[in-house]
């Protein structure tokens, strides 16, 4: 009975574990730092969490954008991609947004990847949104 919990659980919650390590590296930011950054402060010292906890990440990454077929000159850059599978988009604004929510959508259909996370820094307390494709 347990592997079926399990096995739901992972299809239901896909990449729940890697979700969770980088939300407590975020919640360390404005704990140590405090709150109201501006977001590239924010994306720097979230980098040093994910070193400091052994997190994979590639930083800045381009991904390509199709139209009809058409590889597109024209990028997306998405602030990390953290164990090559899970797209974090960083903000600093007063709360989180539809758009916001909308553009790690465009991410992860530019990727085929399946979980972005959304954290915003901007507020007193870390907002996050986890986003399923």
């Amino acid at each position: 009975m347990n592997t079926n919990i399990s096995q739901m659980d992972s299809n239901e919650f896909p990449l729940k574990d890697e979700c969770y390590k980088v939300i407590g590296c975020a919640m360390e930011v404005p704990t140590e730092l405090g709150c109201g950054f501006l977001e590239a402060v924010s994306q720097e010292t979230l980098s040093v969490e994910f070193v400091e906890k052994s997190l994979p990440y590639t930083k800045e990454q381009h991904l390509d954008v199709t139209y009809k077929d058409r590889l597109l000159n024209k990028k997306y850059i998405a602030d990390f991609i953290c164990y090559y599978k899970l797209i974090t988009e960083v903000k600093a604004m007063k709360g989180l947004l539809p758009e916001h929510t909308a553009q790690v959508l465009n991410y992860l259909k530019a990727t085929s990847l399946k979980v972005g996370l959304l954290l915003n820094f901007g507020t007193t307390k870390l907002q996050y949104k986890r986003i399923i494709l």
